[in-house]
């Protein structure tokens, strides 16, 4: 796997790319800002790229901006926004077209290398990997014609632990009920949301990507 770091602090990029390269992902550019980020993505056609929302010149949010006008010249870039600081316009905006392969975790919550990795490489693959944190803020700043009205409290629930990337048996678990009410859960998001019959994992980050990035596409 190739991936480009947008970072603006040195020892951050310097200690992402050796830890990618301890689980044998390279880093192929690792850039400072958004400028710099889109020209290192045409340059080198990375499977990822990770980027920190602040970057240079005014800190505010260009890292997020580079990464949508990223995935507009490069449909479909994998996108791993990696930041302490949640801004919910872009981030739906860059979930908004509904391809998959877009994550958002916040630094201060990812507690081990295991988990981060997961992250990149199921981001990558084209799935979600979404911090609870950054979905909560999303959901609450959501128009009221969201399509998560019509779902139910538990419905919610499993939506939003799907969107951090867990399987129907770790929602289990978290919810403390079976996986086969996950299931039913899951078919009742699905239909809400207007998802037809297709392959399930697809569906999941379709489900994701349908409420988290719908109040961009209006």
């Amino acid at each position: 796997m190739r991936i480009v770091i947008a970072e603006d602090e040195y020892l951050l990029r310097a200690g992402l790319a050796r830890l990618l390269a301890a689980y044998d992902i390279e880093t192929v550019a690792s850039v400072e800002s958004g400028e710099h980020l889109l020209t290192a993505i045409d340059e080198h056609t990375p499977d990822l790229a990770i980027v920190d929302v602040r970057l240079p010149p005014t800190y505010s949010d260009e890292g997020l901006r580079a990464a949508v006008a990223a995935r507009a010249a490069q449909p479909g870039l994998p996108i791993l926004v990696l930041s302490q600081h949640v801004e919910a316009l872009y981030a739906r905006e860059l979930l908004a077209d509904g391809q998959g392969g877009v994550g958002y975790l916040l630094r201060d919550r990812v507690f081990n290398n295991g988990e981060f990795i997961d992250a990149v490489r199921r981001v990558a693959a084209g799935g979600t990997a979404m911090d609870p944190e950054v979905i909560a803020t999303l959901v609450n700043s959501s128009p009221k014609h969201s399509p998560l009205i019509g779902l139910t409290t538990r419905e919610r629930h499993v939506l939003e632990l799907m969107a951090e990337g867990r399987p129907n048996a770790a929602i289990a678990r978290q919810l403390v009920i079976s996986e086969s009410a996950v299931s039913e859960h899951s078919a009742g998001i699905f239909d809400k949301l207007g998802l037809i019959a297709t392959d399930d994992d697809n569906r999941r980050v379709l489900a994701v990507l349908a409420y988290l990035g719908e109040s961009a596409a209006n």
